[in-house]
């Protein structure tokens, strides 16, 4: 099965599968005064501080045990690496993770609590990885943590959620990486709720998303790495985009100050912690592009703490 044959059947055969292993987690209003309604998606609580819990669950789970007796591969700068790394270790398999060599240090040892293997290699070939150009070149089931359509389906239970709280949302905002976060929430709400659009944010530093949205194909673009680790790549994989072109109604840019101004709105109004990408979709909600009632996926808490200090101490990480 590709990635662009996922199914509302398929979300729903997950949250089958997650019901009782992850966190549902809640819908929280934050007040902006004169603004359409804001509600933010709090998946940065769930066991592992990221969404891709749900995806990683859904995807060994739907492999027969003894598919997985040789261990489990991805490729992940943190957050998938930690949802494999935790699945892995409740079915008795070995976990690897193939990360870049930039992944911050408080995700690479957040792996190997959980019991992972890391093994670090240079962006280019981590990048070569993920785009299918080069094999991952370790024992195990590959997970991809972007392009498996059982990923793509984990994902999109946070849809089915969104729907069920707040059925009459117009606008979800949602940190765009490789996109399989948006179109899976986007397959999830698209047969009850076909209006409503589904918006991918970036950072300024890397905007795959709006460059081929722009030509009408995939682009990659030069990224220049920053703190917001989570999102921003080269390009957008050309197994994802089918489903961005048909599911993602158009991408918001946002600044590293406003991302900045995001972190800081979360933590002090609604207790929140937020790591960069995480924070991108609401600081793209208070820069203008929430219409209607909008929901913010808060995808991920993992920020590292040198990052988050110097954000307290009033500077730019």
């Amino acid at each position: 099965m590709h990635p662009e044959e996922v199914t509302l059947r398929d979300i729903i055969a997950a949250r089958e599968r997650l019901t009782g292993r992850v966190i549902r987690s809640p819908l929280i209003r934050l007040e902006e005064h004169g603004a359409p309604p804001i509600w933010c998606k709090l998946e940065n609580l769930q066991p592992i501080g990221s969404f891709k819990i749900r995806g990683a669950g859904n995807a060994l789970l739907s492999h027969p045990t003894d598919e997985l007796s040789g261990g489990v591969v991805t490729a992940s700068a943190g957050n998938m690496a930690q949802g494999v790394a935790w699945w892995a270790r409740r079915l008795g398999v070995a976990s690897t993770s193939i990360v870049p060599d930039t992944a911050p240090a408080n995700k690479l040892a957040a792996i190997e609590r959980l019991g992972g293997r890391v093994v670090k290699v240079p962006y280019a070939r981590w990048w070569n990885i993920m785009t299918g150009d080069e094999a991952p070149g370790e024992p195990g089931v590959f997970v991809h943590p972007v392009a498996d359509p059982n990923v793509v389906a984990g994902n999109g239970t946070i849809g089915l959620e969104i729907l069920e709280d707040l059925p009459d949302v117009e606008t979800i905002l949602v940190p765009f990486g490789g996109g399989g976060l948006s179109c899976g929430i986007a397959i999830a709400v698209r047969d009850s709720r076909p209006a409503v659009r589904v918006i991918g944010c970036e950072v300024e530093t890397a905007t795959p998303l709006r460059a081929s949205l722009v030509a009408g194909e995939p682009r990659t673009i030069v990224r220049r790495p920053s703190f917001v680790d989570g999102i921003g790549g080269s390009g957008i994989l050309d197994a994802m985009w089918p489903l961005v072109k048909t599911f993602v109604a158009g991408a918001a840019v946002v600044s590293l100050d406003a991302i900045v101004g995001a972190i800081l709105r979360l933590m002090f109004d609604l207790h929140v912690v937020a790591e960069g990408a995480g924070a991108a979709s609401v600081a793209a909600a208070l820069d203008g592009h929430a219409e209607g009632p909008t929901v913010c996926v808060i995808s991920g808490g993992n920020i590292d703490q040198s990052v988050l200090t110097t954000i307290l101490s009033g500077e730019m990480p």
